[in-house]
């Protein structure tokens, strides 16, 4: 059963400062988790407010990430568009920072976006699928069906991302209907 799942790094401290593991594939696999990424990837925000998302990849390309904040604050978004799911259409949201170091795993059929709660935002990404433009999907960050609360007015958003349509179980794609998982 595939979760999301909020990784926080166990820092082993000294006078330098300290040393965290950010992968491991035994712990993982101990998990039933994915372990291959065959993409990283990294995106930067200049301005606090910027939103970016909600983005997947229809099958047979669905992806799963691991997102880590390494530089500011972002509010991050998911969105479980699993038909087999006992969250499905719903939304949920954590807090990423450079100060708390924290990772999110996010399985495939998830929608993914976030918000940046501060100025010079760096976030990187795990990816287990190769990008496909044909594949590429998503929807739209201000969905009254998905009613995301975000914390901050948007400041920057793109036009991709404005143009992403409203949620529809009936007609938002599935991503995998194999992947029966709640959070």
């Amino acid at each position: 059963m595939t979760k999301l799942w909020l990784i926080e790094p166990l820092a082993q401290r000294d006078d330098r400062g300290f040393f965290a593991r950010t992968f491991c594939e035994q712990e993982y696999t101990a998990r039933g988790l994915e372990t291959r990424f065959v993409q990283h990837s990294i995106s930067y925000s200049r301005l606090r407010g910027t939103v970016r998302g909600l983005h997947f990849q229809r099958l047979p390309h669905a992806e799963t990430k691991v997102v880590t904040c390494y530089k500011g604050t972002i509010w991050d978004v998911i969105v479980d568009l699993r038909h087999d799911s006992v969250t499905y259409g719903q939304w949920t949201s954590f807090i990423l920072s450079g100060e708390n170091r924290r990772s999110l795993y996010i399985p495939k059929g998830c929608a993914h976006g976030f918000q940046t709660l501060s100025d010079h935002v760096e976030v990187s990404y795990l990816i287990s699928e190769f990008y496909a433009p044909d594949a590429a999907a998503g929807l739209r960050y201000d969905d009254p069906a998905l009613g995301i609360d975000w914390p901050l007015a948007p400041t920057m958003i793109s036009k991709k991302d404005q143009d992403w349509p409203i949620f529809i179980p009936e007609k938002t794609p599935v991503i995998d209907s194999d992947i029966s998982a709640s959070r």
